[in-house]
C-alpha cells in the first residue's frame, strides 16, 4: 500500500509539473525549449511550499481550514496563480539573463571542448612552425626592424618557408600577399611569389594510393604512361604528366593527401577571427568580414573538390568562341585566340583527381621582356571580358596559374576558384567602368551604390566628392595604379559600404591581376588599357548587329505590355468620361504589415490591462472595507491579491517576447 501511495504521489507530482510547464508557456505566449520549461516547472513545484507558506500565513487562514465559499474560491485562485507565476518568473529571468544559445547543451559543450582542443593543437603547431623559422619575436611584436636588403631577404625567406610548411590555407594567404606590392616590400613580394610554383611536392608513395582509390584501378592500367615526378606542385594539389591508352597527352592533378582536416581547422580559425573582428570593430562590420571569411572558406572548399573545378572550367570556356577541340579560346586585342584553357576529361575527373588535356608550354615568368606588354594586355582583356561580359571569371589569376604556350599564347590554368556575376551586377560594373573612363563622379557614385548595398544614412554628396578626388589622383596621365585598389577599398570602408561576396571576388581577382600584370610587364598602364577595353566594348555594343539584338530583346519584353496598353487607356478614358473614375488605396494590404500592427496593439493592450490591474490591486489592498472573509482579510483584499497576480502575469506576458527577440537582434 505504501508503494502504491508513493507511486500515486509521484504521478501526481509529475502531472503537476507538466501542467505548470504548459500553463506557464501558454500564458507567456512564447515557445521555450522543453528542457528549460520543465526545469522551471520543477523548480516551481519544489519552491511552492516555502514561497507560498508565508503568503497564506499573512492571510490568517482559520486553523480548521473552513472558509466561506467566496473566500475558498479566492484563495484557490490565488494559490493557482501563485504556482503558475513562479515558473513564468523563472522563464522570463532565464530569457533575460541566459538567452537561448548562450549556454551550450551537453553535446554542444562536448563538441566545443573537442573543437577548442583541436584548435589549440593547431595554434600550437603554427606557433612551433613560426619559431622554427625564426619568426617567434615577430609574433610577440618584438622583432627587430630590418633596414638592409639582406636582412629583409632572410626574413622574407623565413616567412615563405613558414607559410609553405603551415599548409594550404597559409600558402593561399602567401599567394594573395605576393600580389600586394602596396603592402609589402619588394623582397617579400618576390619571395612569396615562389609559393605559386615552388611548393614542396608530396612523395609518390602518398600520391599513388589516392590515384588508385579515386580511379578504381592501378595507375598503369588507366594510363599508358605516367611520370612519377610532378611537373609542378601547388598548395592544394600537384600535377603529373601522363598519356592515355589512345596516345593523347594529358596532365593529372592530384589533391594532396590529408589536407581536408587541416583546411577545416584553419577555416574554422579564420571564421572565428573574422566574427570576432566584425563584432568588436567598426571597420570589420563595414567590410562585412564574416561574409568575406565565409566566401573565402567556400572558395577553398570548392578548390578542394576537383569536380567543381571541372565544372568551372566548362563554365568559363562556354561563353568563349570555339578554339578547337582541345581548348577554349579568348579573342585577344588582335582578334586571335590569345588565351586558351585546358579541357577536362570528364570520365576521369573525381573529387581528388582531375585529368585534363595538356597544354604545351613553360612558366609565364620565363617570357621574354619584349613579350611582356602583349601578354599583359591579352590577360587583362581576357579577364575584363569574363567579368563584364560573360559573368563567369577566373578568380585567382596569379602567375602560377599562367603558362606561356609554344605558339606564344597564354594558357590559363587552375579553375578551382571561379566567380559568377548576374546580369544586374555586370551592368552596374560596366557603368562604373564607363563612368570612371569619363571621370564622372556622379555616375561612378550611382554605379557603385548599385554594386554594393546602399546604407540608409549614407552621405552621397561626400561619397561623390571622395570618388572625384580618387579619380583625380589615380586617373591622370602617368599615374601609378599600385595604390588604386587599396584607396578604393578605403573609400568603401570609410562610408560603411559592405561589399557582397561576389563583388569582393571581383576586387580580389583584379588586385591579384594587377600584381601579375606588373610582374609580366613592369610599368604596365593598367588604367590606360582598361580604358581601351571600355572603348572596344562600347564599339562592340554600338555595332549594328549588337544594337539590333538588344532592341529585339527589349521589344520582346515590352510587347505584352504594349498589347494591353490601348485597352487599359480606353477603360480609363471611358471611366473618366462617365464620372466613374476612382482610386482605391488599400492600407495594410501586406499580411506582414497587418501582423506587425496587430502584434503591436496586442502588446499595448496587455500593458494597459496589466497596469490597470496593478493599480486596482493596490487600491483594493489599501481599502479596509468590504465583507470580512477571514481574520485580517476582507473580500477587497482577496480580490486585490488576485488582481495583483493577474497584473504580474500580464506584465510577464509583455516582457517575455521582448527578452526573446533580443538575441536575434544582436545576431
Amino acid at each position: 500500500m505504501d508503494v502504491l501511495a508513493q507511486l500515486f504521489i509521484g504521478l501526481f507530482a509529475l502531472l503537476t509539473i507538466i501542467l505548470l510547464a504548459l500553463a506557464a508557456q501558454r500564458l507567456l505566449g512564447v515557445r521555450f525549449g522543453a528542457v528549460r520549461t520543465l526545469v522551471a516547472a520543477l523548480a516551481a513545484f519544489l519552491l511552492a511550499q516555502p514561497l507560498l507558506g508565508p503568503l497564506f500565513t499573512a492571510l490568517n487562514l482559520p486553523a480548521d481550514g473552513q472558509l466561506p465559499d467566496a473566500g475558498a474560491l479566492g484563495v484557490l485562485l490565488l494559490a493557482t496563480m501563485a504556482m503558475v507565476l513562479i515558473p513564468m518568473v523563472l522563464l522570463v529571468l532565464a530569457e533575460a539573463l541566459v538567452p537561448p544559445g548562450s549556454v551550450p547543451g551537453p553535446l554542444e559543450l562536448l563538441r566545443s571542448v573537442r573543437g577548442r582542443v583541436s584548435r589549440a593543437r593547431r595554434y600550437s603547431q603554427i606557433t612551433r612552425i613560426a619559431i622554427k623559422h625564426g619568426l617567434g619575436p615577430y609574433l610577440r611584436g618584438r622583432g627587430e626592424r630590418l633596414e638592409d636588403r639582406p636582412g629583409k631577404v632572410r626574413l622574407a625567406r623565413s616567412l615563405r618557408q613558414a607559410l609553405d610548411e603551415g599548409g594550404v590555407t597559409f600558402v593561399k594567404l602567401g599567394q594573395v600577399l605576393s600580389t600586394r606590392r602596396d603592402l609589402l616590400p619588394a623582397e617579400f613580394v618576390e619571395e612569396l611569389g615562389r609559393l605559386q610554383d615552388q611548393v614542396v611536392p608530396a612523395p609518390w608513395a602518398q600520391i599513388e594510393p589516392v590515384l588508385v582509390a579515386e580511379l578504381g584501378a592501378p595507375v598503369d592500367e588507366v594510363f599508358a604512361a605516367f611520370d612519377r615526378t610532378p611537373l609542378a606542385a601547388a598548395s592544394i594539389g600537384q600535377v603529373h604528366a601522363a598519356r592515355l591508352p589512345g596516345g593523347e597527352d594529358v596532365v593529372v592533378k592530384v589533391r594532396r593527401p590529408g589536407i581536408g582536416k587541416v583546411v577545416a581547422k584553419d577555416l574554422d580559425i579564420v571564421r572565428r577571427l573574422a566574427a570576432t573582428l566584425e563584432s568588436r570593430t567598426r571597420w570589420g562590420r563595414s567590410l562585412g568580414l564574416r561574409d568575406l571569411a565565409e566566401g573565402f572558406a567556400a572558395a577553398i572548399r570548392e578548390e578542394l573538390d576537383f569536380r567543381v573545378e571541372a565544372v568551372n572550367m566548362a563554365a568559363v570556356t562556354a561563353p568563349q568562341p570555339p578554339g578547337g577541340a582541345e581548348s577554349g579560346a579568348e579573342g585577344g586585342a588582335e582578334g586571335g585566340p590569345r588565351v586558351r584553357y585546358p579541357a577536362p576529361m570528364t570520365g576521369l575527373c573525381t573529387e581528388q583527381v582531375l585529368v585534363m588535356r595538356r597544354l604545351s608550354g613553360r612558366p609565364v615568368t620565363d617570357a621574354a621582356p619584349e613579350d611582356g606588354p602583349r601578354l599583359a594586355r591579352d590577360l587583362l582583356d581576357c579577364l575584363l571580358r569574363q567579368i563584364l561580359v560573360d559573368g563567369v571569371f577566373h578568380a585567382d589569376p596569379h602567375p602560377g596559374n599562367l603558362m606561356l604556350l609554344d605558339d606564344g599564347a597564354l594558357g590559363l590554368l587552375d579553375f578551382g576558384s571561379v566567380g559568377r556575376l548576374d546580369a544586374a551586377v555586370r551592368s552596374a560594373l560596366q557603368r562604373f567602368l564607363l563612368a570612371m573612363d569619363r571621370q564622372d563622379p556622379l555616375g561612378v557614385t550611382d554605379a557603385l551604390l548599385e554594386v554594393v548595398p546602399r546604407p540608409e544614412d549614407i552621405d552621397e554628396a561626400a561619397l561623390e566628392r571622395a570618388l572625384g578626388q580618387f579619380m583625380a589622383r589615380h586617373l591622370g596621365p602617368g599615374m601609378d595604379s599600385v595604390q588604386m585598389f587599396t584607396d578604393l577599398f578605403r573609400i568603401v570602408t570609410a562610408y560603411g559600404l559592405s561589399v557582397p561576396p561576389e563583388v569582393a571576388a571581383v576586387f580580389r581577382a583584379l588586385a591579384t591581376l594587377e600584381g601579375t600584370l606588373v610582374r609580366l610587364s613592369p610599368g604596365f598602364d593598367l588604367i590606360g588599357e582598361a580604358r581601351a577595353f571600355a572603348g572596344r566594348h562600347i564599339a562592340e555594343r554600338s555595332e549594328p548587329a549588337a544594337v539590333r539584338e538588344t532592341l529585339t530583346q527589349e521589344l520582346a519584353a515590352l510587347l505584352p505590355m504594349l498589347r494591353r496598353l490601348p485597352r487599359r487607356v480606353e477603360r480609363i478614358a471611358s471611366a473618366a468620361e462617365h464620372g466613374r473614375l476612382a482610386f482605391n488605396v488599400r492600407l495594410l494590404a501586406d499580411e506582414r504589415d497587418r501582423r506587425y500592427v496587430t502584434g503591436l496593439l496586442h502588446q499595448v493592450l496587455l500593458t494597459v490591462l496589466g497596469a490597470t490591474s496593478g493599480v486596482m490591486a493596490v487600491m483594493l489592498l489599501g481599502n479596509d472595507g468590504g465583507p470580512q472573509l477571514m481574520p485580517g482579510a476582507t473580500l477587497y483584499h482577496l480580490i486585490g491579491y488576485n488582481l495583483l497576480g493577474i497584473s504580474a502575469i500580464l506584465t510577464l506576458r509583455v516582457l517575455a517576447p521582448i527578452f526573446r527577440r533580443r538575441p536575434e537582434s544582436e545576431e
